[in-house]
């Protein structure tokens, strides 16, 4: 596995997932590697990582430190080649692998990483970085992107523009690849609407069976379970849209609006709900106590702004048998379509009045989440993933 963030040297839900399947693999008895990037998680962090990692002890770990600090993510961002830490991936991927499975290499490697190694190689779309140099198909870092403006929108992400976009590395790096693998059918449109003629398969992502702590969760938690709530899971981000919700539930009295989650939006979602009691900012909560939240909520609402693939938290409350509310963007609304566990909107008002129509209705939530839970066990769940997963390798070797 190379990708350039692993937990707990993490942001988001791509490394989670890198490290779900390395946990998965190494269970059942394979051999698994991972190398991630500790220079590009330094310079982007600002931050001590959140918690221990809950790796298998049978993966092995390698956390590349260059020696030269952000000189290394920076280079490899500008030449989409492994600058300052080549030698030492060169060594690892050479120790001879059946599969390398490639995910987020944006800083840890860039397109020119592709041609490291030898076997049956993968690579699965976490973000947009393919087709989109900022990574999210967020123009002008306010609404979805439609029309690119490259050049321009990398200025107002106050992004380097990546020099190595300007050549046909991408195209003769892709040769190296066997497949690329999306989480959901709209990114993989999307990715080829946009030009990407390398064939894409569609494995969806799982959340594994719920192996949580079984230590109650302890302070706000205990006076959430007197409340009827709905809840949020991820980072704060404004492309997540977790700023959307904070408006409707300081309207929205029948029910709290309950957020775990931090990231760079922090300070100004908790500005704005200031003064709100029944908005309650939980701030990071250990995943292995998610359970408990997703268990005892109304539904999970998922508002992000842009094209989300396929977040994480949806598998994770369909396996808590809690339904889903979701925007009417980018890979969500196949799930809820798919599943019938959940609803999907386009303004606060439909969303409001989907909220109603759950509080009001305990069978209705019964139901939903039931749908969901059945969705899990049949498509969703670890076991099905595995089995996409390797039918996709033979494919490959044979």
């Amino acid at each position: 596995m190379v990708t350039t963030f692993y937990p707990p040297y993490n942001f988001g839900g791509d490394g989670v997932y890198v490290q779900q399947l390395s946990n998965e693999l190494a269970k059942r008895g394979h051999h698994v590697t991972v190398i991630h990037c500790l220079d590009s998680y330094n310079l982007l962090s600002g931050r001590e990582h959140n918690a221990s990692s809950d790796t298998h002890p049978n993966v092995n770990v390698y956390g590349i430190e260059s020696g030269y600090g952000f000189l290394s993510p920076l280079a490899t961002q500008q030449t989409g080649r492994p600058y300052f830490k080549s030698d030492k991936i060169r060594e690892i991927l050479d120790g001879g692998y059946d599969v390398i499975h490639f995910h987020n290499i944006s800083l840890i490697g860039g397109p020119g990483i592709l041609e490291y190694g030898e076997g049956i190689k993968l690579y699965t779309i976490h973000e947009y970085w393919l087709i989109c140099p900022t990574h999210v198909l967020m123009r002008f870092n306010s609404t979805p992107c439609e029309k690119p403006y490259c050049f321009a929108c990398q200025l107002i992400h106050k992004r380097p523009s990546q020099l190595w976009r300007y050549t046909d590395l991408l195209k003769r790096s892709l040769r190296h690849l066997d497949a690329i693998i999306s989480p959901s059918i709209f990114t993989k449109n999307m990715h080829e609407e946009r030009g990407m003629t390398f064939p894409i398969h569609h494995i969806p992502h799982f959340a594994p069976s719920n192996t949580g702590s079984s230590d109650k969760v302890e302070g706000n938690f205990k006076m959430l379970h007197r409340r009827p709530y709905f809840l949020y899971v991820g980072r704060l981000e404004k492309l997540k849209g977790i700023q959307t919700l904070v408006p409707v539930f300081r309207r929205y009295k029948k029910a709290a609006l309950v957020i775990a989650g931090k990231g760079t939006y922090e300070d100004y979602v908790r500005k704005i709900a200031k003064g709100c009691d029944n908005i309650h900012i939980l701030g990071y909560v250990p995943r292995g106590h998610l359970s408990e939240l997703y268990e005892n909520a109304i539904a999970l609402i998922v508002p992000s702004i842009t094209y989300e693939i396929s977040t994480l938290v949806i598998f994770e409350a369909f396996r808590e048998k809690t339904p889903v509310i979701v925007r009417n963007i980018g890979g969500m609304p196949e799930l809820v379509e798919e599943s019938g566990a959940g609803y999907v909107y386009d303004s606060e008002h439909e969303l409001q009045g989907i909220l109603d129509r759950l509080v009001d209705d305990a069978s209705l939530r019964d139901e939903l989440g039931l749908k969901g839970y059945n969705s899990y066990l049949k498509k969703w769940n670890t076991e099905s993933h595995i089995e996409q997963y390797f039918r996709l390798i033979r494919s490959i070797k044979s």
